[in-house]
């Protein structure tokens, strides 16, 4: 049974018409309230949204393949991208992570510094600090329970290089437990 059918057996066949009606109906009138509040781009805003704004190329981190994006700055904050069209992997194309990774970098949920969470609240620390406390228990984790006790779990992002280097660490921590994220 879809939610649709659920909904409509609780409430009857009645009501969730005049439901229905009085939705739509207060989004008509919605519709003439908002008459004016907005106006049309100018020419000028329509050519350059972003006056002083510079383009930098760069190269989209959704995954290891290295897309080219454009990225507009204006102000030192990125406000719109568009693909390399010059660009030798990509010729001018992009995925669908990729053309949400403006997205991404604005997003307000997506986390800037490293946190931890003590005494049941997040609190802000500096990027030592966090790699100090990452080594010493992953160090005591070693000690205590042996290397096979863990696993590290490679990623899409990663390059040739980058697998290399994140095997060779997995290696000398004494583990042959790595893998990829996409088969968990």
């Amino acid at each position: 049974m879809s939610a649709f059918d659920t909904l409509k057996a609780q409430i009857g066949r009645r009501s969730f018409l005049k439901m229905a009606a009085v939705a739509t109906a207060a989004s008509v009138t919605n519709s003439f309230a908002n008459d004016g509040i907005t106006r049309a781009a100018t020419q000028e805003e329509v050519k350059n949204p972003f006056p002083g704004s510079k383009h930098v190329k760069s190269i989209c981190t959704a995954c290891s393949v290295g897309c080219g994006v454009i990225a507009e700055v204006q102000n030192g904050v990125w406000v719109r991208q568009d693909v390399a069209q010059d660009h030798p992997i990509s010729l001018g194309g992009h995925c669908a992570k990729g053309s949400d990774m403006i997205d991404m970098v604005r997003s307000d949920v997506r986390l800037k510094y490293p946190m931890v969470k003590r005494a049941g609240k997040w609190k802000r620390i500096s990027w030592d600090n966090a790699l100090d406390e990452i080594s010493t228990k992953l160090e005591n984790l070693r000690q205590t329970a042996g290397p096979d006790s863990t696993m590290f779990l490679g990623s899409a992002k990663f390059g040739t290089e980058q697998s290399y280097y994140y095997r060779k660490f997995a290696a000398m921590f004494g583990t042959n437990n790595i893998d990829h994220q996409a088969r968990i």
